[in-house]
């Protein structure tokens, strides 16, 4: 979600997900439009590069190079065949790749990283357009000159579009066509206030809350990721033949990838759907909301219950949240990274230090198991994770 202030007021970006079913010529023609864009961003990639390297031989800083040059280098230089296709498909390849060379210098990004070419192999592949339309409840691309077959692309899974549309992202998938619709909208309606206040503390396949716990992974996800295992393995078994990574190209082998890719979809979507109706909970039943301004990126990197906090979705959880407060206009509080919730005591607001400390097995030196927190100056004895929920709930106090 992004809020836009123009002349009219605020306005809003909203984001729709739906699944396309093109025909024959149309998957074609999305087919090619995947395959441009990847052209579209090597090339420009390989401009920059090149670029670059003549500024720093040249010690020419004027010779640096930004989207504005690298796209008009590429358009300079189109052959005969690029004409057949949009060219926004390739002016947008060159904004983004502008976007994935300022964000490299922001190492603050989840996904941080210098840009690299993309390959033919990768399981998801994709293009940008801004000049679709939605005709009589189908999305209409915008057709280059000389293409006599051309037909709108009927999708599912919007009841309700209104607004402008801006920004179409379409994306391939396991042989499935998805499109992310960017809508200009109006500022939503407020809800109504309730009074109620709330802190939320991440855990390891569950939030709790005021009023109680809420599970992120229920029995269901955990069959299907034992399923995905179990596929993993079948696929490393396929990939080695005769002592040889030659197995990539079997029926058996693209069979079990099929069948690998569509339980991560369905994976994903169970996790969404789980996100997205406790956040509209929350957002629903309290006007003030604290979370803890956790660094996700460093935990996992400390391989210790790595897997467990990439399958809660803790960043996913505090971005839904964010746009839906803005949305709603709902108070949002972020808690200091080294705001001591799991170690203060919600009673006398004593702080553990050193060795009296709670970490992931409890506290060897008292005899403590994980999800008992104790106090050592008030006696008090509560469970973990209320506890630190009451404390992120006097912040907002």
């Amino acid at each position: 979600m992004v809020k836009l202030i123009t002349n009219g007021g605020i306005r809003m970006m909203q984001t729709v997900k739906v699944k396309l079913y093109p025909n024959a010529t149309m998957r074609r023609v999305l087919a090619q439009l995947c395959d441009y864009r990847r052209y579209c961003w090597n090339q420009g990639l390989a401009t920059w590069n090149a670029m670059y390297d003549s500024s720093q031989i040249m010690a020419d800083k004027k010779l640096r190079p930004t989207a504005c040059k690298v796209r008009d280098e590429l358009v300079a230089n189109k052959q005969d065949w690029q004409y057949q296709l949009s060219a926004r498909c390739l002016q947008l390849a060159i904004t983004d790749l502008g976007k994935a060379w300022q964000n490299f210098f922001d190492q603050s990004l989840p996904d941080w990283g210098k840009p690299h070419f993309k390959s033919k192999k990768a399981p998801r592949q994709g293009f940008k357009t801004d000049r679709a339309k939605i005709v009589n409840g189908q999305l209409r691309l915008d057709k280059p000159h000389g293409i006599a077959s051309w037909s709108d692309i009927p999708f599912r899974g919007a009841c309700h579009l209104t607004g402008t549309l801006k920004v179409v992202s379409i994306y391939r998938e396991n042989g499935t066509y998805w499109a992310s619709l960017s809508f200009e909208i109006a500022e939503i309606v407020a809800k109504p206030k309730t009074g109620q206040v709330t802190g939320v503390d991440v855990n390891i396949g569950h939030l709790n809350y005021i009023d109680g716990v809420f599970n992120v992974c229920p029995q269901r996800l955990q069959r299907l990721y034992q399923r995905i295992k179990h596929y993993q393995r079948a696929l490393a078994r396929k990939r080695v033949a005769n002592g040889r990574i030659k197995g990539t190209k079997s029926k058996n082998y693209t069979q079990t990838k099929a069948k690998l890719q569509r339980d991560y979809r369905k994976a994903a979507n169970i996790q969404h759907d789980l996100i997205q109706k406790f956040t509209t909970q929350l957002v629903n039943q309290y006007d003030k909301i604290v979370i803890e301004d956790l660094d996700v990126k460093k935990m996992q990197m400390t391989h210790i219950a790595s897997k467990g906090l990439q399958r809660s979705l803790f960043g996913y959880f505090r971005q839904v949240l964010t746009y839906k407060c803005a949305w709603y206009g709902k108070t949002l509080l972020l808690a200091n990274r080294y705001y001591p919730s799991t170690q203060r005591c919600s009673s006398c607001g004593h702080v553990k230090q050193g060795s009296d400390k709670i970490g992931l097995r409890g506290n060897a030196k008292h005899q403590t198991k994980h999800h008992e927190y104790v106090c050592y100056k008030c006696g008090v004895t509560l469970d973990r994770d209320e506890n630190a929920v009451q404390n992120l709930l006097q912040l907002a106090l």
